[in-house]
């Protein structure tokens, strides 16, 4: 076919040499080939949680719909193929102001038309206790609302896709169930909860856990506490960001091998100072900020975090080398299993968009470079 590219890679799914056939955009062809000595094939990644990136902010100053089209285009550079951009506890004007900027950027605008698959608002129904708060603004927590919700998604048209919620809050099971009925995604976070609020959650129809073992107690019982319970709990997936700073290793792959390659969702939470040079920045969250030149992103003079410093795409790089997994592990974490909980499909077939990546694996050190990124059929390195 005229104009047609043809990329080949090892399917990390299947062990399998494939040559896929491009033109238009769309994947055209695909067909099985030698496997040894080519990058693996991956499709583009789905991020369920994304405060901002390299300077872009949801969460900061006013939001309109080139800001969210600016991010959008930033991350499909670093393999993005979807995301929810993720907005954080604040006052119901700011977040509906907010998701109506989301919204118009989806309605109007290219890379956000296709990338946002949906919004993850995360609060502001968390524990404001110190610690299980994290950064989020202690004055604007309050309690859960359906009122509330349903103006949320007119502000946004339908487009809240997942909720963070604290699930010992007066109300909250009653009213996760509601919009878990309504096809909302369910996680809990950012809680001082029991085993017995994480079992009624999950009952009531909680779906996973956001960032787990960050978003708590500094210290917590011996056992029980909300992490072994979000552990056992089969019917909760969890998110991680495997970061380097958020979860130690070792606490990283116990709790893979607690929930399963199957029911675990490698997340970014990047803000907008990942991707930036090591320095000292001032953000309307946190106030003085540092990034060091290991990206770690924290409040200037303290050991606390100010969110994580790294794309989804450099959690993915480092995954077989800080979990000691196969890279396919962290593909699946990646691509499929959020996918699953946007019920759609990211699989590379004849028919399909060209969103993909080709990785490099370095056996030596366990890490994984880009080699590039395909997005709508075309390179998007620079």
């Amino acid at each position: 076919m005229r104009g047609t590219k043809a990329y080949s890679g090892f399917d990390p799914f299947t062990g399998e040499g494939r040559t896929i056939n491009v033109s238009a955009g769309m994947i055209q062809s695909d067909e099985r080939c030698v496997a040894e000595g080519l990058p693996v094939l991956s499709p583009g990644l789905i991020d369920l949680q994304v405060n901002g990136y390299n300077g872009h902010d949801l969460n900061g100053g006013e939001l309109t719909a080139d800001k969210v089209e600016a991010l959008s285009e930033a991350l499909c550079r670093v393999g993005v193929a979807a995301y929810l951009p993720t907005l954080i506890t604040a006052e119901e004007a700011d977040l509906c102001l907010r998701l109506y900027a989301i919204q118009e950027a989806v309605e109007t605008l290219p890379y956000s038309r296709q990338m946002i698959a949906g919004i993850h608002i995360e609060g502001p129904s968390i524990s404001s206790k110190d610690g299980p708060r994290g950064a989020h603004p202690k004055e604007h927590i309050r309690s859960p609302s359906i009122e509330e919700f349903e103006r949320w998604q007119e502000a946004a048209s339908g487009l809240v896709a997942m909720i963070t919620i604290a699930p010992e809050l007066h109300g909250a099971v009653d009213y996760l169930r509601e919009i878990a009925t309504r096809g909302v995604i369910v996680a809990l976070g950012h809680s001082d909860a029991s085993e017995e609020d994480i079992y009624k959650a999950a009952d009531a129809g909680a779906q996973l856990s956001t960032h787990l073992g960050n978003g708590l107690a500094g210290t917590l019982p011996r056992h029980p506490n909300a992490v072994w319970a979000q552990l056992a709990e089969d019917r909760l997936s969890a998110s991680l960001i495997l970061d380097g700073h958020h979860l130690p290793k070792s606490t990283a792959q116990v709790m893979i091998r607690a929930k399963g390659i199957e029911r675990v969702v490698l997340v970014s939470d990047s803000v907008k100072f990942a991707g930036m040079e090591p320095g000292r920045y001032t953000s309307s969250i946190g106030g003085d900020i540092k990034v060091s030149s290991d990206r770690r992103v924290s409040i200037s003079g303290t050991q606390f975090l100010a969110g994580s410093g790294v794309s989804l795409l450099d959690v993915v790089g480092d995954f077989s080398s800080f979990t000691g997994l196969p890279f396919s592990a962290g593909i699946t974490m990646a691509t499929r299993n959020p996918a699953r909980f946007l019920n759609r499909s990211c699989d590379l077939k004849p028919g399909t968009r060209a969103d993909f990546i080709l990785f490099d694996l370095d056996d030596d050190t366990g890490t994984a470079q880009t080699r590039d990124i395909i997005f709508g059929g075309e390179s998007v390195i620079r």
